[in-house]
């Protein structure tokens, strides 16, 4: 695209936006977080302050060398006798890089050790982060090892009082609905979610917003269950019927809709920190990833019940099962807790064991009970009560868990997947299952016939065999209780803590025993799932709520700690967190509930009154706009250019990459394939750590690398470029405008209003129109200027069109 035909994109954008969006302030927009630096902090850089730097750098010190004391944030701002140790954000400037990363010998530090590369990586990122510390100020001072080793009774009975205080582990209790105490707003609360949100809003004399019209109506409840647009035709049909039914039924329509599984679904594949390889120093192919993500979209069709959801990912290997499809579902579930980042650069294969475990009991505290159980790794945690002993025993149920990744840890440069490190896919009945489990127990006699029913069964397996493998876990023939390790440290094991969870009050009589054959991980997920547990419902329907609200009624979607946000509606959280647990637990029923509700019925225009008493929207008087993710922006242009693809493919191009290290462009998923080859929903795309396609990238698409519930929202100028310079965007633009062509529309002006009703769900105003011919005209004689032929300076000046649709605010924004 020329310079002057750039010029004219950007305003026929401006001209689209101004029309029927509101003003850039307006636009709520979230730019990152500093949670994930906080859980580095913890679980990085703090036990290395207090094992490597304490000695020589704080008060407890014999002598503080170089005046630099580090055992608090002000400190290391401070500096010692060469200066400031930290310059938050600026790595170059900050000392202590300097020194542990060797690139100063003058300054090196440690003296008589060198730090790993890890260490300094981890340093580096807390350092570009902004070094957040945790704590008033940044003034705590983190514990000495002999604190570590035994706590006092005072850190016992502090821990035990956080425990009664902490709001998130107290029972549910769904309180009584609040009464409508305004006449006024009586007619517009239309359920028991409503009132909630009212009652709220009549304690600071607030009122809730209109209903917004039924085209946005429209076009927001299909995005937020679907991903997708609606069609010209569900928009008409849907703004021609009066029946005061007329939602509903577009609500139940889009629940049974097979897109509802790929959208939500989608959704818990950012909790799952889902990719198709390792990542990490060495990039290794994940090649059966695809089953899990396979399961998930499944799942959420069939509105599996979220407590049998987390049971199957949590121990589905240990479930009974009535069928072979049913077992081979049961295995794949279990891919939840191996498909995470693991380092194969890693030389010692306990530590490996280890770092695999502590990333298995992140993922999971985080995931179902938003909690970051992962930092009391190496000391009791600082803010939630949660001690060291108690991170030990969950480590003994994963220790006794063994992955099948589809890599040996011994060996894991091999060019296919070892087939060994897999699940595998009997298909077998109950009665052969047994039957086998008995043979493979004689010896190795067993082991010999389990491998020729195999071969009978299904001929030798190959790569090009795929369907009778998967990853999985299963347990380890010795199940086994774990030692603490003081700082986390493999050398310094202190008393054996048995197998268990961590001790939220209300549950001390729900605890299940665990069987000593067993690794734990069933008991777990009984455990999890218990009605009792407050944590589990609580923490699922603020993820729904999230979804359809662009904010938790806890904003800290993952994290319902100390160091979490407390919530907005705590009242209303209970209400639906007993709701979904009475209703089976079922994820349709809770979405149908809360879309049914004025609150999410709201329009979202702008009051000034009501944004400076409540410039958050925490209580919710009108809705929130948001900005699409980056699988619906992709997956939108698609559909208006009526080139999606919705057959949902067999498996992944990832099961035919090498299994050998995998780097940015190395996949074969680059602009170019996206525009030509692969026009599937971006569910489907191959995700590799480290490679994640750039039309997903570049807007915001979860970090798989860790548990992430809710996305950060940026508006940078790579955003712009994408829509103005990409070839998936240019080629798609040219499908629409042959799209355009065969749409029966005749003549300019009912083509410029069939494309906005393919990309904003509406049709055109006059004004529009007339800026479009405009801009058509322009851009046809440019095009003549350049002595392209008529037709093809037609289909440029088209083309332009159709892509600044596609770059408009309104259509990357959900009002």
């Amino acid at each position: 695209m020329n310079q002057a035909a750039i010029v004219r994109c950007a305003l026929i954008v401006t001209c689209c936006t101004a029309a029927s969006f509101a003003s850039a302030a307006d636009v709520n927009v979230v730019v990152g977080t500093a949670q994930n630096g906080s859980e580095l902090f913890e679980k990085k850089i703090r036990p290395i302050l207090v094992a490597e730097c304490f000695k020589c750098h704080s008060t407890t010190a014999e002598k503080v060398k170089g005046g630099l004391i580090l055992e608090t944030r002000d400190g290391m701002l401070k500096g010692g006798d060469t200066g400031p140790a930290l310059v938050p954000g600026n790595v170059t400037e900050s000392l202590m890089i300097r020194a542990i990363s060797g690139v100063d010998k003058e300054l090196a530090m440690p003296p008589k050790k060198k730090l790993g590369k890890e260490v300094v990586a981890a340093f580096t990122q807390w350092v570009q982060l902004g070094a957040p510390w945790p704590g008033a100020g940044g003034t705590s001072v983190p514990p000495s090892p002999a604190e570590n080793e035994k706590p006092s009774a005072a850190a016992a009975a502090h821990y035990n009082n956080l425990r009664l205080e902490l709001w998130s582990w107290q029972p549910i209790k769904p309180g009584a609905v609040p009464p409508v105490k305004d006449p006024k707003n009586a007619a517009w609360a239309k359920t028991d979610i409503d009132r909630f949100i009212l009652a709220k809003l009549e304690d600071k004399t607030l009122s809730p917003s209109a209903m917004a019209d039924k085209g946005t109506l429209l076009r927001r409840a299909t995005f937020d269950l679907t991903g997708l647009p609606p069609t010209p035709a569900e928009v008409d049909a849907f703004v021609k019927d009066p029946s005061a039914g007329a939602f509903e039924k577009v609500i139940d329509r889009l629940l049974a809709s097979p897109r509802f599984g790929e959208r939500w679904g989608r959704h818990w594949l950012d909790v799952a920190r889902y990719a198709e390889s390792t990542g990490m120093a060495r990039n290794y192919v994940y090649h059966y990833a695809w089953r899990y993500r396979n399961y998930v979209i499944k799942a959420f069709n069939d509105d599996r019940p979220y407590n049998t959801f987390v049971t199957e990912q949590l121990a589905g290997d240990l479930l009974p099962y009535q069928t072979p499809a049913e077992h081979d579902e049961h295995i794949v579930a279990t891919g939840l807790l191996t498909l995470g980042p693991r380092d194969y650069n890693e030389k010692n294969k306990s530590q490996f064991l280890m770092d695999a475990v502590d990333e298995q009991i992140d993922s999971m505290g985080k995931a179902f009970l938003a909690q970051t159980v992962g930092c009391a790794r190496c000391h009791d945690h600082k803010f939630d009560p949660i001690p060291t002993a108690e991170y030990y025993s969950l480590a003994g149920i994963f220790r006794s868990t063994v992955e099948l990744p589809g890599l040996d840890i011994n060996r894991p440069k091999l060019s296919k997947p070892t087939h060994a490190a897999l699940a595998h896919l009997s298909g077998f009945t109950p009665e052969e299952a047994k039957d086998e489990g008995s043979a493979a127990d004689d010896g190795q006699k067993g082991k010999k016939a389990l491998k020729a029913v195999l071969k009978a069964r299904y001929g030798a397996e190959t790569h090009e065999a795929p369907r009778h493998l998967a990853m999985g876990v299963r347990d380890d023939a010795k199940p086994a209780d774990a030692h603490i390790l003081v700082r986390g440290e493999l050398d310094q094991r202190r008393e054996i803590v048995k197998r268990g969870f961590i001790s939220i009050p209300c549950m001390k009589e729900h605890e299940p025993a665990i069987s000593a054959n067993e690794s734990g991980r069933r008991e777990l997920a009984q455990w999890i799932t218990d009605p009792a547990n407050p944590l589990t419902a609580r923490v699922y329907v603020n993820r729904v709520w999230a979804h359809l609200f662009g904010l938790g009624i806890v904003k800290s979607v993952d994290n319902f700690g100390t160091t979490g946000d407390h919530p907005s509606h705590p009242e209303l959280l209970d209400f639906l967190a007993d709701r979904f647990q009475k209703d089976g637990w079922s994820t349709k029923k809770l979405i149908r509930q809360v879309m049914l509700s004025a609150a999410y019925q709201q329009a979202s225009t702008f009051d000034k009154a009501k944004f400076t008493a409540d410039p958050e929207n925490a209580l919710l008087w009108r809705m929130n706009q948001r900005r699409l993710d980056a699988e619906a922006i992709r997956d939108a242009i698609l559909a208006s250019a009526g080139r999606l693809n919705t057959t949902p493919p067999i498996a992944s191009p990832a099961l035919n990459m090498p299994s050998l290290n995998v780097g940015k462009g190395k996949q074969g998923l680059g602009a170019a394939d996206l525009a030509t080859s692969n026009l599937q929903r971006s569910v489907y795309l191959s995700v590799l750590r480290g490679d994640v396609p750039e039309a997903l990238e570049v807007f915001d698409m979860a970090d798989p690398n860790v548990v992430d519930g809710s996305r950060d929202v940026t508006t940078v100028a790579p955003q712009a470029l994408f829509m103005l310079n990409d070839a998936f965007v240019l080629h798609q633009a040219k499908a629409m405008v042959e799209r355009l062509a065969n749409t029966g529309a005749v003549t300019d002006i009912t083509r410029i209003d069939a494309a906005y009703k393919l990309t904003l769900g509406r049709a055109s105003t006059p004004s529009e129109r007339e800026r479009a011919l405009n801009f058509i005209a322009s851009a046809v004689r440019d095009a003549q200027a350049r002595k392209e032929e008529p037709s093809k300076a037609q289909s440029t000046a088209w083309a332009s069109f159709c892509q600044a649709l596609f770059a408009c605010a309104e259509f990357r924004y959900l009002n």
